[in-house]
């Protein structure tokens, strides 16, 4: 319970630094929802693989390239889940509630990130 609820709050941080990003790229910049998404995934990556590497599945320093290498792969396939989940309610519902959009699209994609960050991404060798 408690690598989940590190996870959460992991999860938390970078999923407001994603939606912090975007709103600030839609409003400040003028981009589009998806193309802003793009920016606010390649922040927050930076944000989830810190803490997940730190304190949600502790790597060793000698483990940090390879787990970083994984957790790319994990947050890469989840993100283009999200595009495309984004992208398809952005076409359905429009763009004036893009942010709980967002949302609710990144926290779809969570649980998914949880099992294969555990089970693969910070997996320690056994042995």
């Amino acid at each position: 319970m408690r690598q989940i609820a590190i996870f959460v709050a992991v999860g938390c941080a970078a999923a407001l630094t994603h939606l912090g990003v975007v709103a600030l790229v839609v409003e400040l910049l003028l981009l589009p929802p998806l193309a802003a998404n793009v920016i606010g995934f390649g922040v927050a990556f930076f944000v989830s693989f810190a803490g997940h590497s730190r304190f949600t599945f502790p790597v060793s320093r000698e483990s940090l390239g390879v787990a970083r290498r994984r957790f790319f792969a994990v947050a890469f396939a989840g993100f283009a889940i999200n595009q495309a989940a984004y992208a398809e309610l952005l076409r359905v519902f429009g763009s004036t509630y893009y942010l709980p959009m967002l949302a609710a699209v990144i926290l779809g994609v969570a649980v998914a990130t949880f099992l294969l960050s555990k089970l693969w991404a910070f997996a320690q060798p056994q042995g």
